[in-house]
């Protein structure tokens, strides 16, 4: 094994920190929806909630390495495009050792916990409920005896992981409720992230199919989940134009529309090249892209309404 230092910028490698966008963007959504709806906002509460929501973030990331090692999913992985499928691929390139990346993830899941359980003091029990179910999904996604992953469960647990939990969470610990326009931006950003995990699901099929991981691009194959990736984009901006159609978002929410032609090439790279991975790739970045600039522009359209 190769001697690697062990400090912090190795770990915010290993966790693959740029993806911690991921957590990150619904939680502004979330802030943003409770300082128009209710003018709350309290820096400290939603400093500590942000580093909550990364540190369970990480540990899901660490733990999703861990298991896709013990499985064999990443050493049959030889298709997979870096950073953005295939995992961070330290164990496989002996600069950790798999147990290291376990206890790491258990130590970003403690941290995490643990300022969470100020937030349930400060904010209320539905703190606990939240947090809870997210940290099982996070860490259950590959790891025995859920691995949601494997079950076809996998972008359910996402959908509730980066877009429900995270925005009602921020929502709630803010204004101290839970409101249906809260709920749809969760579900905007959500879908989003979905198509994120989905279209880099492309690259790992063959490798995550031998070894029983039957997600379901596995299921339906490339030709089919590349439609699947179009009707996600659709269902995203779906959801955010009924929802200001209903008021539950205020209408300024609707820059987040502004991300639309970058979805567009996405989807029409995906649908061209699904069977080319090489040309798909693309699409990877675009459907990232679009995921952030939606959240961006719909968390400065709610400040600004």
């Amino acid at each position: 094994m190769r001697q690697t230092a062990r400090g912090p910028l190795f770990w915010i490698r290993a966790a693959r920190a740029p993806f911690f966008t991921g957590s990150v963007a619904p939680a502004l959504v979330g802030f943003a929806l409770a300082w128009h709806e209710a003018a709350a906002f309290d820096w400290a509460v939603g400093a500590l909630a942000l580093i909550a929501l990364v540190c369970l973030h990480a540990g899901a990331n660490l733990a999703n390495d861990y298991y896709d090692h013990v499985s064999g999913n990443d050493e049959a992985n030889v298709a997979y495009w870096a950073p953005f499928t295939g995992g961070s691929r330290l164990i496989q390139r002996g600069e950790v050792r798999a147990g290291e990346v376990l206890a790491a993830s258990l130590v970003c899941f403690a941290v995490g916990g643990g300022m969470g359980l100020y937030l349930v003091w400060a904010a209320g029990w539905p703190v606990l409920l939240l947090g809870t179910i997210g940290a099982a999904t996070g860490f259950f996604y590959t790891a025995p005896p859920l691995k949601l992953g494997y079950r076809g469960l996998g972008e359910l647990a996402v959908l509730l992981d980066f877009g429900l939990l995270p925005v009602l969470g921020a929502y709630y610990v803010q204004a101290g409720d839970f409101t249906v326009g809260a709920a749809a931006a969760g579900a905007v950003v959500g879908l989003l992230m979905v198509n994120v995990l989905w279209i880099n699901q492309f690259q790992d099929l063959e490798a995550d199919a031998a070894v029983g991981k039957r997600h379901w691009v596995v299921r339906l194959g490339r030709a089919r989940s590349a439609w699947v990736h179009v009707g996600l984009f659709g269902a995203a901006y779906g959801c955010l134009l009924v929802s200001i159609g209903m008021a539950a978002l205020p209408g300024w929410a609707a820059l987040g529309l502004v991300s639309l032609p970058i979805a567009v090439r996405a989807a029409a790279t995906s649908l061209k090249h699904h069977g080319d991975l090489g040309r798909l790739r693309p699409a990877n970045v675009a459907t990232v892209v679009v995921h952030v600039v939606t959240s961006v522009g719909m968390t400065v359209g709610i400040l600004l309404a």
